[in-house]
């Protein structure tokens, strides 16, 4: 199924193939670092992929609220 050239590359050591069940697998052979489960109260283990994702959107999403509340109010001052 693969080309010879790959089959190569993996003998020699120059290219490695991978199975994943999951993105989450996925995430950890990409990264070496836990991917991290949901806790029972929505956040995700600490120091882990998912967690430092989840964290990012947060923020991201708190600077949208705060940038659309800016725009009310520069709105309001022009009319």
């Amino acid at each position: 199924m693969l080309k010879e050239e790959v089959v190569q590359a993996v003998k020699d050591g120059k290219f490695h193939i991978y199975s994943a069940r999951t993105i989450d697998e996925g995430i950890e052979i990409l990264t070496g670092l836990k991917a991290g489960i949901k806790l029972a109260d929505g956040k995700f283990e600490e120091g882990t992929v998912n967690e430092r994702v989840d964290r990012r959107l947060r923020e991201m999403g708190e600077k949208l609220r705060e940038f659309s509340a800016g725009e009310g109010k520069a709105k309001k001052s022009e009319e």
